[in-house]
């Protein structure tokens, strides 16, 4: 299993709309993939947005945001988990 995280910084303005936008668009275009097990949504109250995704293998990039919401470029990594 591969976990991806993603990380986005609202401009203040627009951190309402980043967050319906992940969970109204970017996040339904994965519903339908076989590889993907699951996501979950996170905020902080330095308008950030984190969607913690889970995936059999090879996880899908999310899709760009739009970039009037953002305070930069949004970031993802991925990890595995350890098994010791």
């Amino acid at each position: 299993m591969i976990v991806r995280m993603w990380e986005a910084r609202a401009e203040p303005y627009g951190f309402d709309d980043l967050l319906d936008w992940v969970c109204d668009i970017a996040l339904p275009e994965f519903g339908h993939d076989p590889l993907h097990l699951s996501s979950e949504v996170f905020t902080s109250t330095d308008h950030r947005v984190v969607v913690i995704s889970k995936w059999r293998n090879t996880p899908r990039s999310m899709p760009e945001p739009p970039p009037t919401l953002l305070a930069r470029p949004a970031h993802s990594w991925d990890f595995t988990q350890v098994d010791r």
